[in-house]
């Protein structure tokens, strides 16, 4: 139950259609973004069989598929179509995938020469108890940021990676297409009127998936990422969304935080990439 008395979802192939489609949507959405703003990357998306495959750039975590045996058993004339997308492009092959994704995979993926390199862990609330309900300091005011804010938005979200000098620019880059989103408003948290942290969140079909969490250094711990957290989860909850989902690594402090505010872990994807040498040798 959750602490607002209500049940929580049961952790079944329904629930995974639900959050894998919606965190696909909302890449999509990135993808397409990236397309308007930044035509000379050559952003673009295929459906294959119910799995999208996506690719942002050679270089960006959104290039990999959603999906894959979620919505029809895998094939391996699904995975050569999926394979040649990413071939023709020159990007690898990632496939992040549900533990209740059809069983078929795992021999399918191993025998074509994949292996698995990470682990995500889904973590779902329930939003019609509400929002979090704890209150947040009074020196923080979270709003949705308006277009014409949009490039300070991006710069607080990449100064808050700051103290991670290869990462920094990538945020910043990822940040900068995150907020041209449709249906992905962008959340600012300000300490005595000052651009502090950020949150992203995506609606789809009354999920709600939250990201872009980020706090500059010098304003941790006040308080600005439980204000985030409540105003997003309002606002889903003011839009129609009935589920928030969000992702963080197995064990860590953010899963931990995310679980103290009344998330419950849903599952743990695994993250599989196929080896350069299958990659360059379609026939291995």
């Amino acid at each position: 139950m959750s602490e607002h008395g209500e049940p929580f979802p049961f952790c079944d192939f329904a629930l995974a259609r639900r959050i894998e489609r919606a965190e696909a949507e909302s890449n999509v959405a990135f993808v397409e973004a990236r397309a308007r703003l930044f035509p000379h990357v050559g952003a673009q998306w295929v459906e294959v069989g119910g799995t999208y495959a996506l690719f942002d750039g050679v270089d960006s975590p959104l290039t990999q598929t959603f999906g894959l045996g979620l919505f029809q058993p895998p094939t391996p004339t699904d995975l050569d179509r999926i394979e040649t997308f990413f071939r023709d492009i020159g990007a690898p092959v990632f496939h992040e995938i549900s533990p209740l994704a059809d069983p078929a995979h795992l021999g399918l993926l191993a025998g074509r020469g994949y292996h698995p390199i990470e682990l995500t862990t889904i973590l779902v609330r329930l939003l019609r108890g509400g929002p979090i309900g704890l209150p947040a300091p009074g020196d923080i005011r979270v709003r949705v940021a308006g277009p014409e804010e949009w490039g300070v938005w991006a710069q607080t979200a990449a100064r808050g990676w700051s103290e991670v000098a290869e990462v920094a620019p990538a945020m910043l880059d990822l940040a900068r297409v995150s907020a041209h989103r449709p249906r992905g408003p962008s959340f600012l948290a300000e300490l005595d009127g000052r651009p502090v942290a950020t949150g992203a969140m995506a609606m789809y079909a009354g999920v709600a998936v939250l990201a872009g969490a980020s706090t500059i250094p010098e304003a941790r711990r006040r308080g600005a990422q439980l204000a985030l957290l409540d105003a997003r989860l309002r606002y889903a909850l003011d839009h129609g969304c009935d589920l928030a989902v969000m992702g963080a690594q197995p064990g860590t402090g953010s899963q931990r935080n995310a679980e103290r505010q009344g998330f419950r872990v849903a599952y743990t994807r695994i993250k599989w990439r196929l080896s350069d040498v299958a990659r360059n040798d379609p026939g291995t």
